[in-house]
């Protein structure tokens, strides 16, 4: 099984609202992405818990439909629009 594009997406955002938001998939074989998400949601926390974040946003989809995710992720400063 695979995750497309807009599956990765909508759980990304699902927990992530204020996020933004850069997803490629980097072979076109839709198991493997690179992803950068920033959220204010990071603020404050570690590389690590960032991480762990998303990958918990991913609902145990990482591993499975999803192969592989370079992740990069940043805290967002000021107004969450």
């Amino acid at each position: 099984m695979t995750m497309n594009f807009k599956e990765l997406e909508s759980l990304i955002k699902e927990a992530f609202p204020d996020a933004i938001l850069e997803i490629k998939d980097l072979a076109g074989d839709e198991n493997h992405y690179s992803a950068t998400v920033i959220s204010s949601k990071f603020n404050g926390k570690t590389k690590i818990e960032q991480h762990k974040m998303v990958y918990n946003a991913l609902k145990g989809k990482m591993g499975n439909e999803l192969h592989a995710l370079a992740l990069i992720t940043k805290e967002k400063n000021g107004p969450t629009t």
